[in-house]
């Protein structure tokens, strides 16, 4: 009886392959062999999954995507709007070995999408998804009307680079980004809106 496959896994399997070479070679050293290698697949096996070398990466890149929405969407509800949005700003952050790995891949990916139309046009979705989470973010926090002071949309955006400087200084330099300090200037930056009329 032949051995069932389910074809889902099977591309994730793949995607965590291209993973592992771009923290250990960097993107130049993904192609369809090494990934094929890596994965355990020949390449003929490969292709079944997928046409070719930009159609793995999209899919690699999209992975990262839909892992970190899925933790964010699995948070359980939390006694306050302050640690719900803490705790939701924390998925998106690095503090442990999978999410910086996540993050190092990437950052390599957001460097090649300025060559690869599909991967800009991944990239350029994934800034429209996290804008659009730090900004419902930072609404979840109003205490007062919309409208007043401070600016919800130049909150919103300064969440968003908040996350993001701290998402490149951890995979830059991770022994001065650590989690500890991650954790600090988010919990500091949340409470000094409290402070300024939030929640």
């Amino acid at each position: 009886m032949p051995k069932v496959v389910d074809p889902q896994a099977r591309r994730a399997a793949v995607a965590e392959a291209v993973w592992r070479l771009i923290l250990s070679r960097g993107l130049e050293g993904v192609s369809v062999r090494t990934v094929a290698k890596e994965a355990g697949l020949s390449t003929g096996a490969l292709r079944h999954y997928f046409a070719g070398q930009s159609d793995v990466l999209t899919f690699a890149m999209q992975l990262v995507i839909d892992r970190v929405r899925a933790r964010v969407q699995a948070l359980e509800p939390q006694p306050d709007a302050g640690a719900a949005v803490l705790r939701a700003v924390e998925e998106l952050l690095p503090l442990d070995a999978e999410r910086r790995a996540e993050a190092e891949v990437w950052l390599a990916f957001t460097v090649r999408a300025q060559t690869d139309p599909a991967l800009r046009a991944l990239r350029d979705t994934s800034y429209e998804l996290l804008q659009d989470l730090c900004h419902r973010l930072v609404e979840a926090l109003r205490q007062d009307e919309p409208g007043t002071d401070p600016d919800l949309r130049v909150e919103g955006e300064r969440l968003y680079a908040l996350i993001d400087g701290l998402v490149v200084h951890c995979v830059i330099r991770p022994d001065r980004a650590t989690p500890s300090l991650m954790r600090d200037v988010i919990a500091r930056h949340l409470s000094e809106l409290t402070r300024s009329g939030w929640r």
